[in-house]
């Protein structure tokens, strides 16, 4: 598949990563989940994009497109500050030891690269059973649209998931928008729009920290990063268009099974 990736890393724009970004940021816009589950290995697997290039480069395209949502949330009231804050103070610090052991691992040779592929493949099945477990359960009956009171025992427990999910997404790119979603979810007493714009939010931070993180360790192909940026802006905007005339839970369940099945390929070619 390595002919696909046509352009050399860094000299121009690559048309087939601009359709690819218009495609992921269709699909992003169309059901709401995080773009790094499916970016992460289509970069890897059709285009033969090194792991830690493929990580790199989508984490930084992710930390982009992620502001422009976050700001919609913040003008919609939808983000809890102080949640999305103490998220953030778990996640940064375990993101960055993520990308560190990302780039330290890289310094070890291509030896590394199967390594990753088991890594990433184990988290891609692992966001495809949360994401069919989401679809199986009855959605919570939260209503609550003010920030929730923090006392210390959640803080701790948000420092916690933070911590986890931030070295998760730091050494694979994958969970940003489905990981955490599903414990926000599952924990937080707070309305579905509020867990979408919390988790947009947290995840500007994240993956803005990391990202710069990545750049630093070379493990960003900014050309590349641009030509996806080029095809899912417009793409995203056109599949938020048809969020509601279009069967989101289906597609969703599609989009699971097409994540397990290449987390499982990502296995075996590890």
């Amino acid at each position: 598949m390595a002919a696909v990736y046509l352009t050399p890393a860094g000299h121009s724009l690559n048309v087939y990563l601009t359709l690819t970004g218009v495609l992921v940021g269709f699909l992003v816009g169309l059901t709401g989940m995080g773009g790094g589950a499916l970016m992460t290995p289509v970069l890897i697997l059709l285009f033969d994009f090194r792991p830690t290039l493929a990580i790199g480069t989508d984490i930084a395209y992710a930390a982009i497109t992620k502001v422009f949502g976050s700001w919609r949330h913040l003008q919609q009231k939808t983000v809890d500050l102080p949640l999305a804050l103490w998220l953030a103070l778990g996640s940064v610090p375990a993101g960055l030891l993520g990308a560190t052991a990302v780039h330290l691992l890289s310094e070890r040779g291509h030896a590394v690269d199967e390594v990753l592929y088991l890594v990433v493949g184990i988290a891609l099945v692992a966001v495809a059973v949360m994401m069919a477990a989401r679809l199986l359960m009855k959605q919570p009956v939260a209503t609550r649209m003010t920030n929730l009171p923090m006392s210390w025992r959640r803080k701790a427990l948000t420092v916690v998931i933070g911590a986890t999910t931030g070295f998760i997404i730091g050494l694979t790119s994958v969970g940003s928008g489905t990981l955490l979603a599903m414990f926000l979810m599952l924990l937080y007493p707070i309305a579905a729009s509020r867990i979408v714009g919390t988790d947009v939010f947290h995840a500007t931070i994240l993956l803005g920290a990391t990202g710069l993180a990545q750049l630093g360790y070379g493990n960003v192909d900014l050309w590349m990063v641009g030509s996806l940026l080029l095809g899912s802006v417009p793409g995203v905007i056109a599949g938020s268009h048809l969020t509601v005339r279009t069967p989101t839970r289906a597609l969703r369940g599609v989009l699971a099974v097409l994540l397990l099945l290449s987390g499982i390929a990502m296995i075996f070619k590890g």
